[in-house]
């Protein structure tokens, strides 16, 4: 399968999973050429993507293939690809739970199996900025300051996930929003707190979330995506619970 044709089904099940931000908020895939990132193209909703709406963005913020224009924040995705080669796909988004968790400045904790994919070790803050991401020094430093985690939460802004492959990026970025809602409705419940110790953590990880049971989650969204009803232009919908939030 095609990295355009990657980026158009994770686009597709980011929608699907309510974790829409009407235009903004993207996904990307690394260039098998070492061209850059294949990403969605600026002005469209993660809804309205097909594959004459992904464009080829280099390092240096060049639109190589494609004829949309390019995201301001490319350097969140071609930074990431530079220093990590087990990386190839990126997902930045602003979905509300984790935009609201980032700003209570608490870890994450695994009380849920959602939470487990990010704690021990603990998933890593990106505090130089909470404004785009819109130059490769900052792309940079995102990067290194996200090391080898799967994710990295950016108070005031969003989150990014990164996988091997683009479903499982998309399942981090589902996971780390449930993860953050859980974990918020928690705090709002008051009272005493537990969660899952790092035995335990550890082990729900390869149980849980390993690569098959990732890959499910994953062809469950895009099933979702392929199955929502169309508009009358043609267009598919969003899913019934997607949520459209004012953020950048």
């Amino acid at each position: 399968m095609s990295a355009v044709t990657d980026v158009v089904r994770a686009s597709h099940a980011l929608a699907a999973a309510g974790l829409s931000d009407m235009v903004w908020g993207h996904a990307s895939v690394r260039d098998p050429n070492g061209r850059g990132a294949w990403m969605k193209a600026s002005g469209y909703g993660f809804e309205e993507i097909q594959e004459d709406r992904v464009v080829l963005v280099s390092p240096d913020g060049d639109v190589v293939s494609g004829n949309g224009r390019r995201h301001l924040e490319f350097p969140i995705h071609t930074e990431i690809f530079g220093c990590r080669d087990d990386v190839g796909a990126v997902v930045h988004i602003h979905a509300p739970a984790l935009s609201a968790f980032t700003s209570r400045q608490r870890d994450l904790l695994p009380i849920s199996h959602d939470a487990v994919p990010f704690t021990f070790p603990q998933l890593p803050r990106f505090t130089v900025t909470g404004a785009l991401i819109a130059t490769k020094e900052l792309g940079l430093a995102l990067a290194q300051e996200l090391g080898d985690a799967n994710g990295i939460l950016m108070p005031h802004h969003g989150a990014v996930t990164v996988g091997p492959d683009i479903g499982t990026a998309v399942m981090y970025a589902v996971l780390l929003e449930r993860a953050c809602h859980t974990q918020l409705l928690a705090d709002a419940a008051g009272g005493a707190l537990t969660a899952s110790d790092e035995s335990e953590t550890r082990f729900k990880r390869e149980q849980i979330w390993n690569p098959s049971q990732l890959n499910a989650g994953w062809e469950y969204l895009v099933r979702r995506a392929n199955t929502a009803p169309r508009s009358v232009d043609g267009d598919r919908q969003r899913g019934p619970d997607a949520r459209v939030v004012r953020n950048e």
